[in-house]
């Protein structure tokens, strides 16, 4: 009998940018040096630790808002079914699609979820139909309106420390 072992991702950050990380994920505009003197560290080497973990794509500055709040009336989600041999395909044409701002392959009931937040209802049908089910593989999509947004956070911390 092969025994196997669960697969575990590596990360790719250590103590200090997980400090980084959590620091701005509760305030997304404080200043390197207020971070080098919270985590006591100089300012230089919180400068360069950003500058990477920005390079690299581990972590995006950037400001989260209510979609509602802009002027979007519309915001909800998508469960997709699909054909999983064309998954990568299906993948790649959706992630491509501007109005979702989620997508990501999952295991369960529905092979994809995606969450979409357009100007108005009247956009739905054709983000539906013309953009979601003319990707070859897509089989079927359950639709969700967001009503109203209880939890919106990203400030989930890091898996290091």
């Amino acid at each position: 009998m092969i025994e196997k072992k669960p697969r575990k991702h590596k990360p790719k950050i250590d103590s200090l940018d997980s400090k980084i990380i959590v620091l701005l994920q509760k305030d997304g505009r404080i200043s390197n040096k207020a971070m080098a003197k919270n985590i006591g560290v100089a300012e230089s080497t919180v400068r360069a630790r950003l500058k990477r973990l920005i390079d690299k794509k581990i972590v995006t500055i950037t400001a989260v808002s209510s979609p509602f709040d802009l002027g979007f009336q519309t915001a909800g989600n998508f469960k997709i079914n699909i054909d999983l041999k064309k998954k990568d395909k299906i993948m790649q044409e959706l992630v491509a699609i501007k109005e979702l701002w989620y997508v990501v392959l999952q295991t369960g009931g529905t092979d994809i979820d995606a969450d979409f937040i357009i100007p108005s209802f009247e956009d739905l049908e054709t983000l539906i139909f013309e953009k979601i089910n003319r990707i070859d593989g897509i089989q079927k999509i359950q639709t969700s309106l967001i009503m109203q947004y209880g939890k919106h956070n990203f400030d989930w911390g890091t898996g290091v420390d």
